[in-house]
C-alpha cells in the first residue's frame, strides 16, 4: 500500500499552493495528482485557442513549479502522478496545432513530470478509429507519438500510463481508445521489451469504464502487475460526472450504479499495491466552499474502505 491520493485541481493554487497541500495532508491523503492538464484546457485544444503557458521555455516552467515542488515536499505530499494535457492530437486540427501539442505541450510535460519527482504521467489515446477505419489504424498514430515519448521516458524513469476511453456516437457513449484489456497488456508488453525499461503503463478509469459497461474485475485482472495508476470516480452511467464512489444508484434499493464490488475483487487478485487516485475534482464544486475539507475527508475515507477491502 503506497497511500491514497487525490487531484490538486480546485485544491491546490498557484498563489498558495502551500496552503492546498496542506489541506490535502490533513484530510488523509499522502499523495496528489498533480493536474497538469488544467493548465492547457481541452475545450480551448479542441477550438484551437490555446493559451501561452507552454511557450514558456523549460527554465522558467521549472521556475513557476518550484513552489508547488516545495509545498508538496513540506506538507507531505508525494506527487505520484499527473496528467498530460489532452487531446496530444486533433482530427482535422492544423498541422500546426499537432505539431505544437507533440513538439511542445508532450514534450515540456514531459520534463515537468521529471522535475516534480513523478513517476506516472498519463496521457490519452489518439480518438481517430472513426478517421482511419479501425482501432488498429488509430494505435499506430498513438503508438507513434508513445515512440516520440518513450525515449525521454527512459531516460527521466517515467512511465507513460495509457488510460480507458469513451467516444461519443450519435447521443450514445461507445468505447473509446485502449478500451481492450487484452489488446493493451500485449502492446505494454511489447513497448517495455522493446525499450528494456518500463516506459509504458495502464491507467484504469472507473468513471469511463462505467459509461461503457467494462467489466472491472475482469479487466483488472487482465491488465494484472500492468495497471499502474487509477482514476477513481463515479457517474450514472450516462455523462463523465467526476462524482464521489457510492454517489450514484440504479434503484431506490441503493444499488450502486458502478460495480465497486467487481473494482475491489479486481485489485485483490492482483495484488495491487499502488497508490489508489481519485479523480473527483468536479465534486468539489458540487459541494459549498465551506464544505470542502469535509469533501476531502469523505473522499480520503472512501480511499481507506477501498484499502481494507482489498488487503
Amino acid at each position: 500500500m503506497q497511500g491514497i491520493g487525490v487531484q490538486t485541481k480546485n485544491v491546490v493554487y498557484d498563489e498558495e499552493p502551500l496552503k492546498g497541500f496542506t489541506m490535502l495532508k490533513e484530510a488523509g491523503f499522502s499523495c496528489a495528482d498533480f493536474s497538469l492538464n488544467s493548465y492547457l484546457d481541452n475545450k480551448t485544444i479542441y477550438a484551437e485557442e490555446l493559451n501561452s503557458f507552454f511557450d514558456r521555455s523549460e527554465s522558467q516552467l521549472e521556475s513557476f513549479f518550484t513552489a508547488h515542488k516545495k509545498a508538496a515536499a513540506q506538507a507531505g505530499i508525494q506527487i505520484n502522478q499527473m496528467h498530460m494535457p489532452y487531446p496530444g492530437f486533433v482530427p482535422g486540427g492544423s498541422s500546426e496545432l499537432n505539431d505544437y501539442l507533440k513538439d511542445v505541450v508532450a514534450d515540456k510535460s514531459m520534463k515537468l513530470c521529471s522535475f516534480l519527482e513523478c513517476k506516472y504521467i498519463v496521457i490519452h489515446g489518439f480518438k481517430l478509429a472513426r478517421y482511419l477505419g479501425s482501432e488498429e489504424a488509430e494505435w499506430e498514430q498513438t503508438k507513434a507519438f508513445l515512440d516520440f515519448l518513450a525515449p525521454m521516458a527512459k531516460e527521466m524513469g517515467i512511465t507513460i500510463c495509457m488510460e480507458n476511453l469513451y467516444n461519443s456516437m450519435g447521443s450514445h457513449l461507445v468505447e473509446g481508445p485502449c478500451c481492450n484489456a487484452k489488446k493493451a497488456a500485449e502492446r505494454i508488453d511489447r513497448f517495455n521489451d522493446r525499450y528494456g525499461a518500463e516506459v509504458l503503463g495502464y491507467c484504469f478509469d472507473t468513471g469511463h469504464a462505467n459509461l461503457v459497461g467494462l467489466d472491472f474485475e475482469d479487466f483488472i485482472t487482465t491488465l494484472s502487475h500492468r495497471l499502474k495508476v487509477l482514476h477513481i470516480h463515479d457517474n450514472d452511467g450516462r455523462g463523465d460526472l467526476h462524482q464521489i464512489p457510492f454517489t450514484f444508484s440504479r434503484s431506490r434499493e441503493n444499488t450502486a450504479s458502478t460495480d465497486w464490488e467487481g473494482f475491489i475483487r479486481g485489485l485483490r487478485a492482483i495484488h495491487y499495491d499502488k497508490v489508489l487516485s481519485f479523480e473527483t475534482a468536479p465534486a468539489l464544486m458540487t459541494f459549498p466552499e465551506e464544505l470542502k475539507e469535509d469533501t476531502l475527508k469523505l473522499i480520503a475515507k472512501i480511499g481507506e474502505y477501498f484499502w481494507r477491502e482489498i488487503i
